[in-house]
């Protein structure tokens, strides 16, 4: 890993990670990596972010939108990724911003649902939902999936702020594992697709694994071990290609564009391993290597191997005629890419991808040199 590169070249968010999750500790400077943290602290992005969260813990008025979407109601990005994005900028999770949103994210993972009996707890069920709320009280299956959802979106959020050990979010993890383990070994995984209302759906009866959801297993060590043999099912789920066909999600009454659900491989590598959106293929090829799945995955040893052929000497990342920083097609990877700050210096169109490119190397057990 360059790291006197990064630390001349890259914004203060990739110079604290590269130095906190990547040098080894005993080679860390302790006033280096303070002065790096407060630097974190100040910086822009994470201080205008930080400024957008509202009194209830939430960022705008939904939880679970990447980006605006009329679709689906999002007048901004939301709760899950605005939390995601302070910690991949390098924010630790004791900070305010984390403590008020914690609290609207644990009552995620109740298991209260729109229809309770209890009036009083049918109401608190519905404002769970956020921006789905109002939609949800004609339409109650509506209300169910984005309940499903929004509590796989929670638990990924606390996962990754470092809740491993708390009771809610390891019983959460295994309940969604336990579903997505009984789609694997059911009829439906063979079968996917039928129609409804015209229109080609993803079978009502399907639970495949969300984004969310292989993002909360990657992030919560001690149930990988305790489920080892549904991680590898997973696995072998993510040699087989995604289909290529349109379809819908049917939920409740609407029919919506999937955005979420993984129904294979998402990677959509050549032979060569190149892909078209390199800001997605370094977050899976992340989540992979924190669930020990990359060696396991054709797609994902080619596409890592490219990458890794594209460093030079000293471990920039410098593939031919790069005249951009690489932009992200899907939105899965707001939270995600880039940390990067504003600027027109080339070198910032290398940064991101040096740096998780050295990350993943060292979630693998690779030997990672800084120089």
């Amino acid at each position: 890993m360059p790291l006197s590169w990064l630390l001349e070249a890259a914004s203060p968010p990739l110079q604290y990670r590269a130095y906190d999750e990547i040098v080894p500790e005993a080679a860390r400077d302790p006033e280096r990596l303070a002065a790096l943290r407060h630097a974190v602290l100040h910086d822009k992005q994470a201080l205008a972010i930080a400024r957008k969260q509202r009194s209830t813990g939430l960022w705008g008025n939904n939880l679970l939108g990447p980006a605006a979407s009329k679709a689906y109601g999002w007048s901004e990005r939301g709760t899950v990724y605005q939390y995601r994005r302070l910690l991949e900028l390098g924010w630790p999770p004791y900070e305010r911003p984390f403590r008020d949103a914690d609290r609207f994210l644990f009552q995620l993972l109740s298991r209260i649902e729109p229809d309770d009996p209890d009036k009083a707890v049918a109401q608190r069920a519905l404002e769970l939902l956020v921006e789905f709320q109002k939609p949800a009280r004609t339409d109650p299956g509506l209300g169910r999936w984005a309940r499903r959802l929004g509590r796989e979106a929670a638990a990924c959020a606390l996962a990754r702020g470092g809740h491993l050990d708390d009771p809610r979010v390891r019983g959460t993890a295994h309940t969604v594992a336990s579903n997505i383990s009984l789609f694997l070994r059911s009829e439906v995984a063979a079968k996917l697709f039928r129609k409804a209302h015209g229109k080609t759906v993803l079978d009502p009866a399907a639970t495949p694994p969300s984004i969310f959801a292989i993002e909360m297993l990657a992030f919560l060590p001690p149930v990988q071990r305790e489920r080892a043999g549904f991680i590898e099912r997973l696995g072998v789920y993510f040699t087989a290609p995604a289909p290529r066909r349109a379809f819908f999600i049917v939920a409740g009454k609407k029919l919506l564009k999937p955005m979420f659900e993984l129904l294979g491989d998402p990677l959509r590598a050549d032979a060569q391993g190149h892909v078209s959106d390199i800001p997605f293929a370094l977050y899976w090829l992340e989540l992979l290597a924190r669930l020990a799945l990359v060696r396991r995955i054709p797609s994902a040893s080619r596409v890592l191997a490219r990458l890794y052929g594209e460093c030079d000497d000293q471990g920039i990342w410098s593939p031919k005629s790069l005249r951009a920083l690489p932009k992200a097609a899907s939105p899965l990877t707001a939270h995600y890419f880039p940390l990067e700050g504003p600027g027109r210096s080339p070198a910032q169109r290398q940064t991101d991808v040096t740096f998780r490119l050295a990350l993943i190397a060292k979630l693998m057990g690779i030997p990672v040199e800084v120089v």
